[in-house]
């Protein structure tokens, strides 16, 4: 299997791919251009081919961040993707909505979304294997069968499935366009001073810990990002929020919120904990009873086109247990009203 450190592992292939970059890929990334290209690889494992000297730009070797030029060629010798799909998995899932093209499904908090180093298996895209008998689309490659897009790992909610081709890149068209509506909520630590707020601050690697994301301002390698937050609800010590992002960044709402003073609740790398108790609601330190483990993140709302009938369709995923229970103690031990009583 292809991904992580795995490079030494990849057999590559006799034919290299040229390219020519075009007008509207000026400017572009190295590595974005060809994940653009070449979907179905990770850009973890672009990077390594282009490091690698698998890839020439006007026949010079050039670096993941080199940033490209109108009529450039760029020459490409990828490694072979692994042969085998994800191996079907009797995993129940709920579906929140499907038909002939596309289902919906509410993905539970801890699951990976495809195969990837230290998750072979146990995946939304082996319970969707199993669950439509590899009857999906193969846009995404072998590795992410019906995949249209991704969620954190620790991230319940909607998340789009395609049943075949022609919707996979009907509902990829919408997400690189920006037309599909993705709500969010989500429980964080303190409360925002304000209703609503748009936030607009770029995102990039962060400059020592490589596995996390950080608002970088001055990085010409960041990226601009832009997320909508409203407040629902107000508890003492803690808020319910939905957040609308514009764009899709890595991290995005956990780091603009965490930028904001107000960090998703048990977010482990932008949160400073990682789990809440009941007696901390409740103020009884002697209740060790852990409610949430898991960064307080839901994909609340889907808003798209569907492919096949051009209606505009929105859904919604049921919350999970974890984060209900817990605000179901805020609004009984925390609620602002209860407290001024």
């Amino acid at each position: 299997m292809l991904g992580g450190n795995h490079m030494a592992d990849a057999r590559l292939s006799d034919t290299p791919v040229e390219l020519t970059v075009t007008s509207q890929e000026a400017n572009w990334r190295l590595d974005a251009f060809l994940v653009y290209h070449f979907p179905a690889y990770s850009r973890s494992l672009l990077r390594q081919v282009i490091t690698a000297g698998g890839v020439t730009v006007d026949d010079k070797g050039a670096k993941p961040a080199y940033r490209l030029k109108p009529g450039q060629r760029v020459r490409v010798v990828l490694p072979e993707l692994p042969r085998q799909c994800p191996k079907p998995e009797n995993i129940p899932v709920e579906v929140i909505y499907e038909d002939d093209w596309l289902a919906v499904i509410n993905k539970p908090p801890g699951m990976v979304v495809h195969p990837a180093r230290g998750h072979w298996s146990g995946t939304l895209a082996s319970a969707i294997q199993y669950l439509y008998g590899g009857k999906l689309s193969t846009l995404g490659g072998p590795n992410r069968p019906g995949i249209v897009h991704r969620l954190d790992a620790d991230t319940s909610g909607a998340i789009l499935i395609a049943k075949h081709d022609l919707a996979h890149g009907k509902l990829a068209a919408q997400f690189a366009e920006r037309t599909v509506d993705k709500t969010y909520l989500a429980l964080v630590s303190g409360v925002p001073d304000r209703d609503a707020d748009w936030i607009d601050q770029p995102i990039g690697v962060h400059p020592r810990q490589r596995e996390k994301m950080a608002i970088r301002r001055f990085d010409p390698e960041a990226r601009s990002a832009q997320t909508l937050y409203r407040v629902l609800e107000r508890f003492d010590g803690f808020a319910l929020i939905s957040a609308h992002p514009k764009t899709g960044r890595t991290h995005q709402i956990r780091v603009h919120l965490a930028h904001v003073g107000c960090p998703v609740l048990c977010d482990r790398q932008y949160g400073g904990r990682a789990v809440l108790t009941r007696g901390e609601i409740r103020r009884d330190p002697s209740d060790e009873t852990v409610l949430l483990s898991r960064q307080a993140l839901h994909a609340w709302k889907l808003g798209f086109t569907h492919p096949g009938t051009g209606q505009r369709m929105e859904v919604e995923a049921p919350l999970p247990q974890d984060i209900a229970q817990v605000l179901e103690e805020l609004r009984r031990y925390r609620s602002l009203e209860n407290i001024q009583r």
